[in-house]
C-alpha cells in the first residue's frame, strides 16, 4: 500500500511522502484509461467509464475492463470536446436506460453538445446500445471547442439536470433564446416539465421566438459548469470554472441569474476587467469563489458511512488544484473544509455502493488517467 500511496502523491521514490501530507485515506490504483472523463455506477456495482475519444467501458471494481460498448454515437473530438458524461436512469433495473453526453458536429465548422439515451444490453460478446435517441442539444451550435459543460444528473424526483457551458461566447449565458450558459431541467425523455420556471416566459415576453429554448432553463448566467450535486437536504449545487480567477460554487435556485459575463470575481484572459459580483446585487453571488482557481472538473455529495465525518459534504475534483477539495455546507452557505493533494489533475469523483470514493485522474503527457479507490 505504501507504493500506491506514494504514487498518488506524485512521488514514486519516497514512501513516507504521503504520510507527511496527512491524507485521511488509502489509495488503491485500480485501472488506467485513455483520456477518461466520467464514471457512473450501475446497480450491480460495476462502473461505466467514458473516454473523450468516444469509448464507453464497463469496469468491475477489481479493475477488469470490458471491450468498448458497441453502438456509440460518433463524437466530435478535439479541444475540450468529445465524449462527456454518463448517467444511469433511476429505474435502470427495469428499463436498462443510460444517458450519454457528447459533442456532435453542426453545419460548417460549428458544433455543440448533445445528450442521448439508450438501452444498455449485456451479451456474451460484450455490451451494446440499442433504441438510441438524442433527447437534447445545445442551441445554437457555434464555432470553437470549449466550454461544453454537458454534465448530467438525476434528482430524487426523477428529473434530468444538464449543465450547458457558454461555449466561450460570453453573451449567450444571458440570452433566453439560447440554452448555452444555463442549468437545465428536463423530463427523462427530454421533454420540458410543465412547472419549469420559464415555461411561461413566452407569455410574459410575446416578442420571443416560438422556437426558443426558454422552457428548458432553470437558471442562467453560468460560464463553464462542470459539476452538479444535490446535498442531503435536496438542495442543488453547481460548480463552474471562472475566467482568469473566480471559480464558483453556486447554490442553484429557480430563475436564478448568476451574472456571467456581466459579473465575475475573475477577469478576462486578455486582461480586461469584469465587474465583481458585489457591484451588481441583482445577480446571485457565489457561495464560494476561488482565486487562484482550482479548475473544478466534477462535484459530488458524500452520503456514505466509510467517512462518517464527511457525510453531507461536497467533494470537488480539482484539475489545476491537483487535489480533492472537501466543502461543508450549512443551509445556504458553504465553506472549504479541507484540501487533499493528489499529485495529479483530478477529473471525476463518485461514491461507490459501499461508501468508498472513486476517482478518475485526468490524462497527462506522461501517463494515462488512472482510476483510484479511496478508503479510510
Amino acid at each position: 500500500m505504501k507504493k500506491l500511496l506514494a504514487a498518488s502523491c506524485g512521488i514514486f521514490l519516497m514512501a513516507t511522502a504521503c504520510a507527511q501530507s496527512k491524507l485521511p485515506f488509502d489509495v488503491e490504483i485500480v485501472a488506467s484509461f485513455d483520456e477518461p472523463w466520467a464514471l457512473a455506477f450501475l446497480p450491480d456495482g460495476r462502473m461505466l467509464v467514458t473516454e473523450k475519444k468516444g469509448n464507453l467501458l464497463v469496469v468491475t471494481q477489481d479493475g477488469e475492463i470490458s471491450r468498448p460498448v458497441r453502438g456509440m454515437p460518433d463524437v466530435d473530438y478535439g479541444g475540450q470536446g468529445g465524449f462527456g458524461d454518463v448517467a444511469v436512469h433511476p429505474d435502470f433495473d427495469n428499463n436498462r436506460l443510460i444517458y450519454l453526453s457528447y459533442v456532435e458536429p453542426g453545419v460548417g465548422d460549428t458544433r455543440g453538445a448533445a445528450v442521448m439515451r439508450a438501452v444498455l444490453n449485456s451479451t456474451d460478446s460484450g455490451a451494446n446500445l440499442s433504441d438510441a435517441e438524442v433527447i437534447w442539444r445545445q442551441y445554437p451550435k457555434v464555432v470553437g471547442r470549449g466550454h461544453y459543460g454537458h454534465k448530467l444528473l438525476f434528482g430524487a424526483d426523477g428529473y434530468l439536470w444538464i449543465s450547458s457551458g457558454d461555449r466561450q461566447k460570453f453573451t449567450p449565458a444571458q440570452d433566453m433564446q439560447a440554452n448555452l450558459g444555463k442549468i437545465l431541467r428536463l423530463n427523462d425523455d427530454g421533454s420540458v416539465p410543465d412547472d419549469n420556471p420559464f415555461v411561461a416566459y413566452r407569455d410574459e415576453n410575446p416578442s420571443v421566438d416560438d422556437e426558443g429554448v426558454y422552457g428548458q432553463i432553470f437558471s442562467l448566467g453560468h460560464r463553464n459548469p462542470l459539476g452538479l450535486a444535490f446535498d442531503t437536504h435536496g438542495q442543488l449545487w453547481e460548480i463552474e470554472m471562472g475566467p482568469r480567477g473566480g471559480d464558483e460554487l453556486n447554490r442553484i435556485v429557480s430563475r436564478g441569474n448568476y451574472g456571467y459575463p456581466i459579473v465575475s470575481n475573475g477577469d478576462h484572459y486578455d486582461g480586461r476587467e469584469i465587474p465583481d459580483h458585489d457591484t451588481h446585487p441583482e445577480f446571485l453571488p457565489p457561495a464560494i469563489s476561488w482565486t487562484p482557481v482550482i479548475s473544478p472538473g466534477d462535484l459530488m455529495v458524500y452520503n456514505g458511512t466509510l467517512f462518517p465525518d464527511w457525510r453531507g459534504d461536497l467533494l470537488v475534483a480539482g484539475l489545476s488544484a491537483r487535489a480533492i477539495i472537501r466543502i461543508r455546507v450549512a443551509g445556504e452557505s458553504a465553506q472549504e473544509a479541507e484540501r487533499y493533494p493528489m499529485g495529479a489533475r483530478i477529473r471525476s469523483v463518485a461514491e461507490g455502493p459501499d461508501g468508498a470514493i472513486w476517482v478518475l485522474e485526468d490524462e497527462s503527457d506522461s501517463s494515462e488517467g488512472r482510476l483510484l479507490k479511496l478508503t479510510p
